[in-house]
């Protein structure tokens, strides 16, 4: 997944922050960095951040990023930490056919939303 960012490094700052990521490759052109690669600890997720305040700010409000999350217990760890961080998000609700945590906004406006794998019983 690649997502269009207005600023990276602030952008790469929030998902360290945040989502725990950590970059793994720097884009330099003309000696200036335009993206990075970030990853999680466990090498299970990656994603880009590219340089594009345009099209970042069409974005804004739309949630075009989902991450799953194994458990019910595992997303209760998630908003553990989110609040911990003071970071605001929408709590736990029930989806279709997990749970979920939306209202996670990156620096952009970007939804970023945490799905679980397992689903209601």
């Amino acid at each position: 997944m690649k997502l269009p960012v207005s600023d990276v490094r602030a952008s790469a700052g929030w998902y360290e922050r945040v989502l725990g990521l950590a970059v793994a490759i720097e884009f330099v052109e003309d000696g200036e960095l335009r993206g990075v690669a970030m990853r999680d600890p466990g090498h299970t997720l990656m994603i880009a951040l590219r340089e594009e305040p345009g099209r970042a700010a069409a974005l804004g409000g739309f949630d075009p990023l989902a991450l799953a999350v194994p458990t019910l217990e595992a997303l209760r760890a998630w908003t553990a930490r989110l609040d911990a961080l003071g970071v605001p998000h929408a709590g736990i609700a029930e989806g279709s056919i997990g749970w979920l945590i939306g209202g996670l906004i990156d620096p952009d406006g970007v939804e970023i939303r945490l799905y679980t794998l397992e689903g209601r019983t």
